[in-house]
This record gives C-alpha cells, sequence and structure tokens, in this order.
C-alpha cells in the first residue's frame, strides 16, 4: 500500500469509528426510537404535528425516547408515517401510517407506557436492518427491489454519520485507491444506462468525458424534475442526499473534474436544502474540497436552482440557464461533453444515475448484472399516480410487468372500477391499454409499445378516463412548456391543442385525427431536441390504442366515459334521491339544483356548469347524482314555479 493509499485509508476509518460510536450510543438497548417521514409528502400530511405531539407526550408522561426525522419510505399515500422502535416490548419496529397528533398521543400512552403495540393500526412490521429497521414483511416491500432507495426513510438526511455507518462513502475511498480506467471499466461492465429518460450508457459517456485532456472539466447532476406527478428525484435528494453526493464524486474522480454543480429546480427547498447541509457536513469531514479524503483529489459541489421551466430538463437547456441565459436547446455537435457550461466539457447525469454508483462500485458490476434483465440491468424507480388504491415512489428490477407493479405492488384500481390506461414516461410518454399490461418495464420493451422509460413518472387511469381530455391535458402542458424555439415544437403543439380542444367540445370534424396524426409526425420529424420530438406521443398512442373515442366524439358528439363537461350532463336519479337531503344543493355554486314537489331534488340543465361538485356532496348510501353523454339523454325535471 502506497503511503497516500494509508493514509487516505487512516482519514476514513477514524471517520467510520466516529460515526459506529454516535450510532451506538444512539441505539441503546433500553432506548425507545421514534422514526418519523419528513420528505415534502410527510410535512406536507402533517408530520411536523405529529412530531409535536410526540415530544409533548414523552416529556408530559416522562417516557424515555429519541425522535429522529427520517425521509420517505415511499408510501406517500400513508403520510405522515412513524416506525416505532420499542425494545422493550421484544417486538420488532413497528410501522404506523397516517400517524395524527392524536393517534401519535395514544401510540405513546397505549404502546410505550401499557404495552400494547395497536396492531389495529399498524402498516406492517419490520426487523432489524445495520442500523436502523427496515420494512420486510409487508407485500408491497417484498415484490420491490431497493438500492438507490435503499436507505430512503431509514435514515436522517441531515446526519452524514448516519450515512456512513450504513456504509456510505466506502465506495468513493475505494475509487479514490483505484485508476480513472478501473472505475470507468466497472461502470461500463455493469450495463448501467442513464436514468434520466434516454437511456444511454453510463459509462461509454464517462469514458468520453475522461478522454478529453487538457481541459477543466464540470460535472452537473440534473435534478431538474418536471413531469407532472413525479416527485423521484425530489424524494431522493430529500431523503438520502449523501449518496448522490458520493456518486457524483466517484464520478468526478473518474473522469478528472474537480466541481460540480447539483441543478435543482426552485420548487424543491427542502432538497436544496438538504442537499446543501449534505455537502457542508462533507466539507467539515474532508470528504469534499481540498485534498479529499487526504488524496491528490480536489472537488468542491454547489448548488444551483432553477427556475422551473420543463425544458430545462434538457442537457443543453440546462446549461445555458446556468449561464444566465434563456433556457433554450442548443443544436448538437458539440456535445455538452465536448463544449458544453461556459465552453467547459461537462458530463451531466441524472440524479438516479449517480445514485447507483456507490453500490456498483462497493458490489461490483456483476452482482448490479444480477437484476434486471440483460439490456437494462439494475432497477426502475417510478412514481405511480391517479387512479391507483396506493400511490406513492416504488423501485422495481427491470423487467417487472406493468400488472405486476400497478396491481400487486401499488393495489390496484380502487372503488372495483376496470383499468383503462397507463401513461409512462411523463407528458411526452404513451398512453398503453389494457392489452399491454403485461409488457416487461424496461428501456426497449416500453419504447417497443410506444411508450418510453423518461425519468420515471406513471400516471394509472380508470374506466372513467377519456382519452382523448387525457391527450389534451398533456399537450396543453407541453405546448405552455415550449421553449418557442423551433417552429414545429411552438405552432404545432399549438394546433394540437386547438384541434383537440375542439373534439371535447363536440366540435369534431370528419379528418381531425387524420388532421392529428399528420401533424404529429410533422412536429417530430421538425423539432430541435427531444422534448418537441416526443410531445406528440399521448396523441399518437391515444389514436393507435383509443380510435374509438375520438369518433365517438366526433361523429356520436359523446364522451363514453362521461369526462368531457361540454359532452356530458349531470341529473339526479329520483329513484335514489332521499326526501330532504340538501347535500347536492348545497354544493352547487350557481344554484343550478332544485326542490321538486315530492322534496326530492332536481337539476336546471340551463343554469348547471357542469362541475360535478354535487357527485362529489351525495352521500356515498344514496349515490342519487349521475351523468349522462350526451346531455340531451339527461331525463327532463321541471323547476316548480315560485308558489306551488
Amino acid at each position: 500500500m502506497t503511503p497516500n493509499k494509508k493514509a487516505m485509508t487512516q482519514a476514513f476509518d477514524s471517520i467510520r469509528k466516529e460515526a459506529e460510536r454516535r450510532v451506538n450510543v444512539f441505539k441503546g438497548k433500553e432506548t425507545t426510537r421514534i422514526y418519523i417521514g419528513k420528505a415534502t409528502c410527510g410535512i406536507a400530511a402533517g408530520a411536523q404535528e405529529a412530531q409535536r405531539s410526540f415530544e409533548e407526550t414523552i416529556r408530559e408522561l416522562n417516557v424515555r425516547a429519541v425522535i429522529r426525522s427520517v425521509g420517505c419510505l415511499g408510501h406517500c399515500y400513508a403520510e405522515p408515517l412513524v416506525i416505532i422502535d420499542h425494545p422493550a416490548s421484544g417486538l420488532p419496529p413497528i410501522l404506523y401510517p397516517n400517524v395524527t397528533p392524536g393517534r401519535a398521543r395514544m401510540i405513546v400512552k397505549s404502546f410505550l407506557l401499557g404495552g400494547d403495540p395497536l396492531f389495529e393500526y399498524m402498516l406492517g412490521s419490520m426487523v432489524p436492518g445495520d442500523m436502523v429497521p427496515c420494512v420486510m414483511d409487508y407485500p408491497r416491500f417484498r415484490l420491490e427491489r431497493r438500492l438507490v432507495m435503499e436507505n430512503c426513510g431509514r435514515i436522517d438526511p441531515d446526519d452524514i454519520f448516519e450515512y456512513i455507518a450504513t456504509g456510505g462513502y466506502s465506495s468513493l475511498i475505494r475509487a479514490l485507491q483505484s485508476s480513472q480506467r478501473e472505475i470507468i471499466d466497472q461502470i461500463i461492465l455493469s450495463g448501467l444506462r442513464g436514468r434520466g429518460g434516454a437511456g444511454f450508457s453510463t459509462g461509454e459517456k464517462w469514458e468520453m468525458a475522461r478522454a478529453i485532456r487538457g481541459r477543466e472539466k464540470i460535472l452537473i447532476c440534473n435534478a431538474d424534475e418536471g413531469d407532472p406527478g413525479a416527485y423521484m428525484d425530489r424524494t431522493i435528494l430529500e431523503s438520502n442526499p449523501h449518496q448522490i453526493i458520493e456518486g457524483v464524486a466517484v464520478c468526478a474522480h473518474a473522469v478528472g473534474a474537480s466541481r460540480a454543480i447539483m441543478y435543482i429546480r426552485a420548487e424543491y427547498p427542502l432538497a436544496a436544502r438538504r442537499v446543501r447541509n449534505a455537502i457542508k457536513s462533507a466539507e467539515d469531514l474532508g470528504i469534499l474540497g481540498k485534498g479529499v479524503l487526504g488524496s491528490n483529489m480536489n472537488f468542491d459541489i454547489s448548488v444551483f436552482q432553477g427556475s422551473g421551466a420543463f425544458v430545462c430538463g434538457e442537457e443543453t437547456a440546462l446549461i445555458q440557464s446556468i449561464e444566465g441565459k434563456r433556457g433554450v436547446p442548443q443544436l448538437r455537435p458539440p456535445f455538452p461533453v465536448q463544449e458544453g457550461l461556459w465552453g467547459l466539457p461537462t458530463l451531466i447525469n441524472n440524479v438516479k444515475t449517480f445514485s447507483y454508483i456507490p453500490h456498483i462500485i462497493r458490489n461490483g458490476p456483476d452482482w448490479f448484472r444480477t437484476i434486471g434483465t440483460e439490456e437494462s440491468p439494475g432497477t426502475a424507480v417510478f412514481s405511480v399516480v391517479g387512479d391507483v388504491i396506493h400511490p406513492g415512489l416504488i423501485e422495481i428490477p427491470m423487467g417487472v410487468t406493468l400488472r405486476t407493479l400497478i396491481f400487486d405492488i401499488c393495489g390496484g384500481i380502487p372503488g372495483k372500477k376496470r383499468f383503462k390506461a397507463v401513461q409512462i414516461g411523463g407528458p411526452s410518454g404513451g398512453c398503453l391499454p389494457e392489452s399491454f399490461l403485461d409488457t416487461a418495464i424496461d428501456f426497449d420493451s416500453l419504447a417497443d409499445a410506444g411508450a418510453m422509460m423518461g425519468s420515471g413518472g406513471m400516471v394509472v387511469m380508470d374506466e372513467d378516463s377519456c382519452m382523448v381530455n387525457i391527450a389534451r391535458y398533456f399537450i396543453e402542458f407541453t405546448q405552455k412548456e415550449s421553449c418557442g424555439k423551433c417552429t414545429f415544437c411552438r405552432i404545432g403543439t399549438f394546433h394540437l391543442l386547438k384541434i383537440l380542444e375542439r373534439i371535447i367540445k363536440g366540435e369534431g370534424r370528419d379528418g381531425d385525427v387524420e388532421r392529428l396524426s399528420s401533424l404529429c409526425s410533422d412536429i417530430q420529424k421538425g423539432s430541435l431536441c427531444g422534448f418537441g420530438r416526443t410531445a406528440p406521443n399521448p396523441v399518437l398512442t391515444s389514436i393507435k390504442y383509443f380510435r374509438a373515442e375520438y369518433d365517438e366524439h366526433i361523429r356520436g358528439k359523446r364522451c363514453p366515459a362521461g369526462m368531457c363537461r361540454p359532452l356530458t350532463a349531470f341529473y339526479i336519479d329520483l329513484a335514489k334521491c332521499a326526501r330532504g337531503c340538501d347535500a347536492c344543493a348545497g354544493s352547487c355554486p350557481v344554484d343550478a339544483i332544485f326542490t321538486t314537489k315530492d322534496r326530492k331534488k332536481g337539476i336546471d340543465q340551463e343554469i348547471c356548469i357542469k362541475c360535478g361538485e354535487c357527485m362529489s356532496a351525495c352521500p356515498v348510501e344514496y349515490g342519487a347524482v349521475a351523468k349522462t353523454s350526451p346531455p340531451e339523454r339527461a331525463p327532463v325535471v321541471r323547476r316548480p314555479q315560485e308558489g306551488t
């Protein structure tokens, strides 16, 4: 071992021993530990209030317990989530969902004092991991394979020592004792493909950056996550920022970069704060800065907050944004790795891509290839939203089917409704019908089906979804987010939107579907960047798989799903309406609902604005508010004249 390697090992060993000492003190055998999920989803659901309730009750009842803030486990539907590790009970740590301040008090009194673990409120039990509990017996977790999310919801993201105690930064010290060639060979052999959407070989990208000599190089971690309903990067940044920093630092050594920028959108203030805290903690321990861990490597990381333009997720637009210019994609070549930020060679990878690096360096490329498929090794992280029972963040091996993800992991469709479609890959992804449920989730299988992996957003839709309106929604988003540089993207998406808006109003014309298809083709061919080239995907796939719905809207002037308001009417089913119930009338913003002579309700179709509030307000046991398309099918109920 060279003196340099010996010095690095000694420097890191002292840090690791301090981390283990601190964790062992925290994990005293007689100490009860309460872990509260405080990522954005947990805080929004009331985690702060639940924590205050725990603190007040523990103090009031003189209970010996330690409260720790952790990140997100992925069960966003069940927030606030709390793990209670109460060694004196003899039970494994228990996971409690939806912990309100009242439930927090009850847990302290009944479990920590009374010995009753309140199993009826439990989401899952757990077994000890290396440092803190890891959910094992809850079905959702058994079907997942967590790499990137391994420590999300298990450690305090603001405590660098907890990360180190789980093996954190050991990959960095190993990388520092290896050559650039050895590190890049491992990444190439692992088959890791970029998780930002394109799926390009990470190792090959790194090799291109390494091969450039005699110039300063810059790394950028792209955390500009702008897809509707997507929050994978945000959750990882908030729950385990050191994992990303370690991946970035390994990459810096491999390609010869001396500085990096974390590009985080301004809508993620908690993520930005935690990343800055993590950078400061790493600098204080000598893991970043001058002479990293006693090596010859000097490396600094800074945070840049973008203004939230969706197109800035594209590499060249992101670079323009950092330079203080308007975020507009640029012609390539030169590619950013050749000439990027401030004219310097710039390597850009996604949050999830960097997060895999410590695992690959620690366990080896052969281990990584045992997960996933031959062409798409590793796992995929998705934020699943829409019409599923258990929406949230999941991590699965590549190759798992859509059916397994939607029905087995996320619980299926609520309300015993039928599955209709799933939109994968963000606003530029494709909408796949039920016949594709057995499609494997990997880069190539999804592309063959007409969708895309994208950055990991997934929207599930049930039978009440109108695919024409869904296509309009996503085109409206992409049209607003277009940077305007390309005529086909700027004007083409505008005309796509106008045609779709006509169709959902019942003003569709013969030939509109053909016009949409032709326009989509022109936009794909004439757009400069991937944003414009993929923008038509929701329209093309909805036409391909749901053509009958377009025909119904255009020729039948009706919306089969009853989702398009101009083609839908709400009415009261008098056989189900309860006399004297005013729930629907009280919710109507325009007083369109009246009382009939027999004290039931009716809707004045000339006044009704079709907001649907009456349907939401009607008690479930009655279900008296219904809707129909076309509107003229609604039964006519006359408003009583005044005085009758």
